[in-house]
């Protein structure tokens, strides 16, 4: 199974598990790619809708789409108070969009799921020539010491991992800047960077956890195994905590949009 379509195993749990973005983020997004009303968007992979609904609600219309059919049907139940959303079962690689049809593009922690060879170039084709594409992702940066240590023994001892997350990628040390340097259709990008707090339960952590992708490609029983054990860890620190969490933007206009 390609990574990108374990999310749509557990539509109804992303729907509950996963947060939205900060207010301040879709602010600057939609004044650095001065949307005008009845601007259009394009939504790359929009998963359940935690992002779509922030932009719905500022009355802009929006494509949004994703290749996964339960997604997509939890993302239209969660988004059905807005009529100025149009969801499709798609990946952008095989979207038929008409070239220069959307002033913006977003990309809430999806971008690195578009096929490398395609996805700047398809982006800057589908823009009109004052367009913009928005890349953005959260990244868990600090868990309390003793809860965070155990957790890294853990899965190292269960599946002999104890890297970053995937998530880190969104740091500023991460590609994401190379890549719309590097793709020669996008001017200089822009980097900012947006601190928050995640309180957590035992049960809505374990919920998190289920939805993430790189959780649903481990073995079904070594990740019970895991699951019951980090509930047990955060169990014995009182059965909630605080994690500290960025959510880094990379957003650049198309290099033919001054």
């Amino acid at each position: 199974m390609e990574q990108r379509f374990a999310f749509n195993q557990v539509a109804s749990v992303y729907t509950t598990a996963r947060p939205g973005y900060p207010d301040a983020l879709v602010d600057d997004v939609i004044s650095y790619a001065d949307l005008k009303p009845g601007n259009a968007i394009l939504e790359v992979g929009c998963g359940t809708g935690q992002a779509t609904k922030s932009f719905a609600a500022r009355g802009f219309p929006i494509l949004a789409i994703d290749p996964g059919p339960q997604m997509v049907r939890e993302a239209r139940a969660a988004l059905a108070q807005f009529d100025n959303v149009t969801l499709v079962e798609s990946t952008f690689e095989a979207l038929a969009a008409e070239q220069a049809s959307f002033q913006l593009i977003i990309a809430a922690q999806s971008w690195h799921w578009v096929a490398p060879e395609m996805r700047f170039a398809k982006a800057a084709e589908t823009l009109s020539p004052r367009g913009a594409l928005a890349v953005f992702g959260h990244v868990p940066v600090g868990l309390p010491a003793p809860l965070l240590d155990q957790l890294k023994q853990l899965y190292l001892h269960h599946i002999d991992y104890s890297g970053p997350p995937p998530e880190a990628w969104y740091l500023p040390s991460g590609p994401f800047k190379g890549w719309f340097d590097e793709s020669g259709v996008f001017g200089p990008v822009e980097h900012r960077c947006y601190p928050w707090k995640w309180r957590h339960t035992t049960s809505s952590y374990m919920d998190f956890l289920r939805s993430r992708s790189d959780h649903r490609l481990i073995e079904p029983a070594k990740l019970e195994a895991l699951l019951d054990d980090i509930a047990d860890a955060i169990d014995g620190h009182g059965g909630q905590f605080e994690i500290d969490y960025e959510t880094h933007l990379y957003i650049a206009h198309r290099v033919d949009s001054d």
